[in-house]
């Protein structure tokens, strides 16, 4: 099954509103030729949501969020819902990033409701999953992997997940300058593939998109991307400055 690569780009705790802009603009006067079946996707942190969907309108560029809260409304002071994400235009949201997972605690039972609260607003949820360097000396890599899979998609439906999205990011490769070599990244994608057919049946894992997500760099990403299971990138440093990750949109060049 042909699917379709996902550059996304994760801005993290970076770039003011009038940054974040214009960072936006110079993508889309870059983007303005759409590359050939990739899909882009950039996540500015929430105060500059609005403004980064003003400045991609009409480009091949998405909007997604880097968090959500799984509750409509209430009282929770500094958490952003899902109806909030969609009334700034976003699409996509990533969750269980692995930074919301080991700096902030989140739960495997906190992403569950989180990917549920996305599935019933129709945003694409973004899973991350990944283990850490101890875990992968200790050979933990696939249990990690497995557990991480299983609660964060517990109750869902293959017919809820049809627009699911996975990202594999070791841990020990985010933000270090390290990556998973070709045959890590390979072995990981296709053991993740391998379990969701066993979960949620042969269809949905034949289409689901896999991401590579840990220190992907304009020299790296065509490797990366050539592995069979790999499909498409998560991207954090990277994608900071809009001629790098052009240079990653357009990694078949």
């Amino acid at each position: 099954m042909n699917r379709r690569p996902l550059i996304a780009g994760n801005w993290k705790m970076y770039k003011t509103c009038e940054e974040a802009a214009d960072t936006a603009r110079k993508l889309v006067e870059f983007l303005s030729k759409p590359p050939q079946n990739v899909d882009v996707m950039v996540a500015p942190p929430y105060t500059a949501l609005s403004t980064v969907a003003s400045a991609i309108t009409g480009s091949c560029i998405s909007l997604g969020a880097q968090n959500l809260h799984w509750e409509k409304e209430g009282a929770f002071t500094g958490e952003i819902s899902p109806p909030m994400l969609i009334s700034c235009g976003c699409r996509y949201v990533i969750i269980g990033h692995s930074e919301r997972r080991h700096v902030f605690g989140e739960t495997d039972g906190e992403i569950n409701q989180k990917i549920k609260a996305a599935v019933d607003y129709h945003l694409v949820p973004i899973l991350c999953v990944g283990e850490t360097e101890a875990e992968r000396e200790q050979k933990k890599t696939f249990s990690v992997l497995d557990k991480q899979l299983e609660k964060g998609l517990e109750g869902l439906s293959p017919s809820e997940l049809i627009a699911l999205i996975i990202a594999y990011e070791p841990v020990w490769a985010i933000g270090t300058g390290k990556t998973a070599t070709t045959d890590q990244a390979q072995e990981a994608h296709a053991h993740l593939r391998g379990a969701i057919e066993k979960k949620l049946g042969v269809d949905l894992a034949k289409s689901v998109r896999i991401l590579y997500g840990g220190s992907v760099k304009p020299n790296n990403i065509a490797s990366l991307m050539a592995l069979p299971d790999v499909d498409g990138a998560l991207v954090g440093g990277a994608s900071l400055q809009a001629d790098s990750f052009r240079d990653l949109v357009f990694y078949q060049k």
